[in-house]
């Protein structure tokens, strides 16, 4: 009966703490949801929107959990170094880390839609 009891305490404890088992399907999900904002960007070709879908995504991959957030930043900061090599300058990628870490942190991402932009997106 001890033995049962330790078993199902060790199994409640792993299973609250631990759900890293989760973590591969987050991530998958979360890149996903990246891959949807680059499309709607691209799809929409609004001007001034660049800020509104790096926001979009990033909080659409964080809300999945630990593994959607290390997605979006593994996929937005790896963005942001490739295009730091053809950039003249770094002023765009400051502004879009800044709206990459407003999304992930679970700020609206409307702080940055631009005016015109269909509700669809």
């Amino acid at each position: 009966m001890k033995l049962i009891l330790a078993v199902l305490v060790v199994v409640l404890v792993a299973e609250a703490q631990a759900q890293w088992y989760r973590f591969p399907g987050e991530a998958v999900q979360g890149g996903n949801d990246m891959l949807r904002a680059y499309r709607d960007m691209r799809k929409a070709n609004w001007r001034d929107s660049d800020k509104y879908f790096h926001a979009r995504g990033n909080y659409d991959a964080a809300k999945r959990g630990p593994g959607g957030r290390w997605a979006a930043r593994v996929i937005s900061d790896g963005r942001e170094a490739l295009q730091g090599l053809s950039r003249r300058g770094n002023s765009d990628a400051a502004a879009d880390q800044a709206a990459n870490r407003w999304g992930r942190n679970g700020g609206d991402p409307n702080r940055y839609r631009p005016k015109g932009l269909p509700r669809k997106y």
